[in-house]
């Protein structure tokens, strides 16, 4: 049965939106036909060793085996066997939005990435967005897949007592997810919150969950009127936070795909969210768009939403729809993953064995 070496290296004590993909899509689902044999590492120095020592002597003790990279871009020694090599891209933003990373992502990351989008043959995507970015910069037979993840009640939230709400909040809440730094834009939430406290509610309040990223934004957000800057939360802490808010609120920059957004609709929030295709494809009618450039219009949508009649009830009804919708999606895509992988490697078996007959 061929081998597929699965780099969950990256996967740590904090399971973010990255990592739980790589779980969800590749740890927990069975691939007919292969012996999958995840690689795992406890901290910086066993991730390092792993990826660039261990992973590429398993390729040269195993010539047939595969190897499959849903996080972190793989060594450059991949792109010399880039027909056994496939990477999971969540988005391109290695190559495209430099100033947006750490140090450590430019030094470390964008490098073996560029190689790799310039050599490797197969990728799987989590959005079309991603792949339509994607297909810019890697060479013209790829292959590139959709792989769209499933969305699961990762917190447990449950909408029905949402149903029991005033229509008239006091105060507002309002709650963004996701890692504090640069490319998220939370100055731009802050700025809205602002706008809202002005001309909505004074006592509004913006509760962001997400651990400390690169850059100084956290120092100036936890200081800002209205701002609760909760850190990395358990799931139940996260839990508790999200079912006690009546707004989700994304300002980023950017995202290859979104999905706290996707898993935020289990409580039934609405959800505001830029007008880009990527929130679009993700959110689908279901979504309050806004620019993120203008806080005062942003500010407005949110306070229009807000006075609708029966906006509780409309929201949570939208948001239910949309994640079943996204996860019909997410499903077809599964299957044609599969089958693709199981055709890929037992294209490889016979291979090997008319290699072995000559």
């Amino acid at each position: 049965m061929p081998r597929v070496f699965i780099d969950l290296t990256h996967v740590g004590r904090h399971v973010t939106g990255i990592e739980r993909v790589a779980i969800e899509q590749f740890e927990k689902v069975r691939f007919d036909g292969a012996e999958l044999a995840m690689i795992r590492a406890r901290g910086v120095v066993s991730m390092i060793f792993k990826q660039q020592i261990l992973l590429p002597l398993l390729a040269l003790l195993y010539p047939r085996a595969q190897f499959a990279f849903p996080g972190f871009p793989p060594s450059p020694f991949f792109a010399l066997i880039p027909g056994r090599t496939i990477l999971y891209v969540h988005d391109t933003f290695l190559l495209t939005r430099q100033s947006d990373l750490s140090m450590k992502a430019r030094l470390y990351m964008a490098p073996q990435f560029a190689i790799a989008v310039r050599r490797l043959k197969r990728f799987f995507v989590n959005s079309e967005k991603t792949a339509g970015e994607l297909a810019e910069h890697v060479r013209p037979e790829a292959h590139i897949l959709l792989y769209r993840p499933a969305v699961k009640n990762h917190f447990g939230l449950d909408p029905s007592e949402r149903f029991q709400r005033s229509a008239k909040p006091a105060p507002l809440k309002i709650v963004s997810m996701g890692t504090v730094e640069p490319r998220k834009n939370y100055s731009a939430a802050l700025a809205i919150l602002d706008e809202i406290r002005m001309r909505f509610d004074s006592s509004a309040e913006l509760h962001i969950i997400g651990r400390a990223g690169w850059g100084n934004e956290g120092a100036a957000i936890a200081d800002h009127p209205g701002v609760t800057l909760h850190g990395y939360l358990t799931a139940a802490d996260a839990k508790a936070t999200l079912e006690a808010a009546d707004i989700y609120l994304c300002t980023s920059h950017d995202e290859g795909l979104g999905l706290p957004l996707l898993e935020a609709q289990f409580s039934g929030l609405p959800v505001v969210a830029p007008d880009q295709p990527v929130f679009r494809e993700v959110l689908g009618a279901s979504g309050t768009y806004i620019r993120t450039d203008n806080p005062a219009e942003a500010a407005n949508a949110i306070t229009t939403l807000l006075r609708t009649p029966g906006w509780r009830q409309a929201c949570a009804a939208a948001s239910t729809r949309n994640v079943e919708r996204w996860n019909d999606v997410a499903d077809r895509d599964l299957c044609s993953v599969r089958t693709i992988f199981a055709e890929h490697l037992s294209r490889d078996v016979a291979n090997s064995a008319v290699e072995s007959q000559a």
